[in-house]
């Protein structure tokens, strides 16, 4: 495997455990009676669009290219970037692979609303 393969494996694992934690607090919190929570509103909001890119993997809003991060070129060879809104001012950023035939929306981050506008360089008014 390839030094790039090696850091996309990284990358993809940490977010997969990430979405897993979040997964398994909403389980915890569900078997404490909590049934409503800040978890439990994004992780909901991530499946809703989740399934929403499903059926159309444009769906989110296009990032031009002069705002990718290098970070994504680097570890993901992400040459397109899409952003989804979640709940509570979370982003979700995603890029599309694919041919003609098969087209694959692969989710790159999960982050909050402050550190989106840090890692694309957004300046506040």
């Amino acid at each position: 495997m390839s030094v790039q393969g090696q850091a996309n494996k990284s990358h993809h694992h940490r977010r997969c455990e990430e979405f897993n934690d979040l997964n398994k607090v909403v389980g915890d919190e569900i078997k404490k009676g909590i049934t409503s929570s800040d978890h439990q509103t994004l992780l909901n909001s991530i499946k809703q669009k989740i399934e929403l890119l499903r059926d159309n993997p444009e769906y989110g809003v296009h990032i031009p290219k002069n705002k990718i991060p290098k970070e994504y070129v680097r570890d993901y060879d992400a040459n397109n970037l899409w952003k989804v809104n979640l709940s509570g001012a979370w982003r979700m950023i995603y890029t599309i692979r694919g041919s003609e035939i098969e087209i694959i929306s692969l989710i790159l981050d999960i982050i909050n609303h402050k550190d989106y506008e840090k890692k694309f360089k957004y300046k506040k008014s």
